[in-house]
């Protein structure tokens, strides 16, 4: 029994590892810092300067605003998702099945009890606030609090893919002070520091018998947090008053997890508990955008953003006294996505906008799980902004996001004390709709 959850331990922090890597991957990388930007699909994130959301799409963006404003907002996320074509089997090591002694090769012995309900995402508002001064005709000031990745999903209790994963939650907030300068008529610059902040779990069962029971699971699950730096730079150029370039580098971040695993039988008793530590680093990430006034009334937009995820080859976790518990190799590729999008002044006080994007997603095939079964997308948006007043603008949004039909292979040989393991495959489609709102108040 020690053995067996020795074993359980070191492969919950490696999933917690691999959990906490890939929420923060294209396919879950929040964009939900802006409606007014969400309304023609964030194609001019770097370069429309509409409010003071531009705290987040370009700090150098502050000094082009005419007076100091708060845009505060946020969106519900419905996520729908079905699975089909689904097979789970649980497995036994095949000299243990002939009664003898174990060779470590697993055969198919059964298929594992449970349901595949899907919509396993539930849905989640994703608040946002910024605040910019401008200080004269050059200098400026801002400040914003943000979500800029999280993720979560929570399968039912008898899941055929439970030894995988059944509950997964990451949740990180950042708070960003800017500075923003203006050269001229033509270039602005700015910069920005962020103190990040991030919360997790993560959860599993494993069998305690032969027959993969639910209700004789043990429940295991890893939760931990971290906090640390990193920053933002913008430039802005407008060669022409109709024409605005701008460009924005978010650097990595470097986190040191700290997290505590336990695991817990049907009958409450806690079995085991430790500690797992690792090292994480989310990548840099590069957006450029192009906004043209083609007429008093209509500009359209186009963004390109490149995040650069080859960097991130292995998850590497260590226990508390420093000793390498595993090394799992994930294989990341960089990540583009791209947007266009316009704006068409309908009245002098309603705006109305579209956009779309593509956003491809830098997991493979071989390493996708049931923890986040996600693959490219392709997102519609439609918005509008009203402005009553001078002093005020209220923006909403709405988005379609379809995902392209992916699929998840895993298995498992640990379980049942090495004697016995399980697979998993099945079909995934998902899908998403947004719903924006925000207010824009000036001073």
């Amino acid at each position: 029994m020690h053995n067996k959850f020795n074993k359980l331990a070191l492969a919950a922090a490696v999933a917690a590892a691999a959990f906490a890597s890939q929420a923060q991957a294209g396919g879950y990388q929040i964009n939900e810092q802006s409606v007014s930007g969400q309304g023609y699909g964030h194609a001019g994130r770097s370069s429309n300067v509409e409010d003071a959301t531009i705290v987040y799409g370009n700090p150098a963006g502050m000094s082009f605003l005419d007076r100091a404003q708060i845009s505060a907002g946020g969106t519900y996320l419905n996520v729908n998702s079905e699975l089909s074509n689904v097979q789970a089997s649980r497995t036994l090591d095949a000299g243990v099945a002939q009664g003898g002694a174990p060779t470590g090769s697993q055969v198919p012995v059964g298929a594992v009890p449970g349901g595949n309900e899907g919509d396993m995402v539930p849905g989640t508002l994703i608040p946002y606030a910024f605040y910019a001064h401008p200080v004269n005709d050059k200098l400026a000031f801002g400040f914003g609090v943000y979500a800029p990745f999280g993720s979560k999903t929570d399968y039912e209790d008898d899941f055929q893919g439970r030894y995988f994963g059944n509950f997964t939650e990451v949740t990180v907030a950042s708070a960003q002070p800017t500075v923003s300068y203006r050269f001229n008529d033509q270039w602005s610059v700015g910069a920005g520091i962020t103190y990040n902040q991030v919360e997790g779990e993560l959860r599993r069962q494993v069998p305690s018998e032969a027959t993969y029971n639910p209700s004789a699971d043990i429940d295991s699950r890893v939760d931990g947090d971290d906090e640390a730096w990193g920053y933002n730079l913008g430039v802005i150029y407008q060669p022409v008053p109709e024409t605005t370039l701008g460009l924005t580098y978010r650097s990595k971040v470097d986190y040191e997890l700290e997290g505590d695993f336990s695991a817990t039988g049907p009958t409450g008793t806690v079995v085991r508990s430790s500690a797992a530590n690792l090292d994480l680093t989310t990548p840099e990430t590069v957006n450029f955008s192009l906004t043209q006034q083609m007429s008093d009334r209509l500009k359209l937009m186009f963004g390109a953003s490149w995040v650069r995820w080859s960097q991130f080859e292995e998850i590497r976790v260590v226990d508390d006294q420093g000793g390498p518990i595993t090394n799992e190799q994930q294989n990341y590729s960089n990540a583009w996505a791209f947007a266009t999008g316009g704006e068409y002044q309908l009245t002098p006080t309603l705006a109305l906008r579209a956009g779309v994007s593509l956003d491809f997603t830098p997991t493979n095939d071989d390493d996708r799980s049931v923890r986040i079964p996600s693959d490219d997308r392709r997102i519609f948006s439609l918005g509008a902004g009203w402005t009553p007043t001078d002093d005020v603008t209220i923006d909403v949004a709405y988005s379609y996001l379809s995902e392209r039909g992916t699929f998840v292979e895993q298995d498992r040989n640990d379980l049942l004390n090495g004697a016995g393991g399980a697979t998993y495959s099945a079909d995934y489609k998902n899908e998403a709709h947004g719903f924006g709102a925000q207010l824009t108040y000036r001073f």
